[in-house]
């Protein structure tokens, strides 16, 4: 009886074409694909998470509130508590932000932009328009401010700087839109510890903007998935009512919490990638038939006369992973993390080797 069963009139017709998001674990040499953090985790930094983690209680359920890292990211931040919610990742974030206010709505995104927008839309029931970027993947403001105006558009979403394309939105560009549209405003700042960006300034003047950011990049934490949102008012209201409880486990919130206490470490490591990626960027510019786009984030965005996914497989057999971008719009472009000096090397020789060959 259960094997006949027909368990597809049980599915969501409007996530029938909708395909579950899938990282193949290909074993390399080098990875440049997921714009991590390339260097090691502090040491010492790691000794004080399991020195606070042992005296944990790992039989009670975490903090529901994160109370003492919203704290923490209050102070780093500049902004009230009561400003920051907690997620398992930005992932979880975004969706929450989707819940909150894109069911059975609209939401205008400027793409290219990061895929995980269209995805949790997409699972919340929220029809995405896409508004496209200019030629050189700037924000066409007027474009977007026309389909904000549409009454069913309750969101529009910025990442700044934006994925894959690096380039950086001045914070006086995003206050416009703030100030001339009704929808809520999410700006996703996850590269803006490398970017030097924020529009933190402007969350006490509009209570329409959300601000995301993650550890899992300048603080090296992507394996333990924490990021955080600023709101304030009506609109951090609606969003706890989606939060789920206990969302952070124990655990990620002490790993937060002691990289906040030793920032310092993590803000050098920030200025070398920053060093690596001008150096990165001239090996890059030197190689015939390479083409690179402005970047304020601790990635590249670059094109090829070589076929995209020729120059991506030929990499790929020398154990060296980048990020193959299937956007048509981005078409003969691919993606590569800045990592450490001898990862850049490794990765601009094997570049030149193909190109050139």
């Amino acid at each position: 009886m259960a094997d006949a069963y027909d368990f597809s009139a049980l599915a969501r017709a409007d996530l029938k074409t909708l395909t579950p998001y899938t990282v193949p674990n290909s074993a390399v040499k080098v990875r440049l694909a997921d714009n991590e953090n390339p260097y090691d985790f502090p040491d010492e930094v790691r000794d004080k998470i399991f020195e606070s983690a042992r005296k944990a209680e790992f039989n009670r359920y975490p903090d529901t509130d994160a109370v003492r890292l919203r704290e923490k990211l209050a102070e780093y931040m500049g902004v009230a508590k009561e400003n920051v919610m907690t997620g398992n990742g930005s992932d979880e974030l975004i969706l929450s932000v989707m819940l909150a206010f894109g069911v059975g709505a609209a939401f205008a995104v400027a793409t290219p932009t990061f895929s995980m927008y269209g995805i949790h839309g997409q699972v919340a029931g929220a029809r995405e328009i896409s508004v496209p970027r200019r030629e050189d993947y700037s924000l066409d403001v007027a474009a977007l401010l026309e389909t904000a105006a549409a009454p069913e558009v309750k969101l529009i979403i910025i990442c700044n700087p934006n994925s894959p394309t690096g380039n950086l939105t001045p914070v006086e560009t995003i206050e416009k839109i703030l100030a001339k549209s009704n929808a809520v405003v999410v700006v996703d700042e996850a590269y803006g510890e490398f970017s030097g960006a924020t529009a933190r300034p402007l969350l006490d003047r509009y209570p329409n903007l959300v601000i995301l950011r993650t550890f899992s990049k300048a603080f090296s934490l992507a394996g333990l998935r924490v990021g955080y949102l600023l709101a304030r008012g009506a609109v951090m209201t609606e969003l706890q009512k989606v939060k789920p409880p206990y969302n952070l486990n124990t655990f990620s919130q002490t790993a937060a919490i002691t990289v906040l206490e030793h920032l310092h470490l993590f803000q050098t490591r920030v200025k070398a990638i920053l060093v690596q990626r001008e150096r990165l960027l001239e090996g890059m510019v030197s190689i015939p038939g390479i083409q690179t786009y402005p970047t304020a984030a601790n990635f590249v965005l670059f094109r090829t006369d070589l076929p995209a996914n020729q120059v991506y497989d030929s990499l790929l057999e020398q154990g060296i992973k980048i990020r193959y971008l299937g956007d048509p719009v981005l078409s003969g472009c691919l993606r590569v993390t800045v990592g450490t000096e001898k990862e850049n090397t490794f990765f601009l020789g094997a570049l030149r080797g193909i190109v050139g060959g």
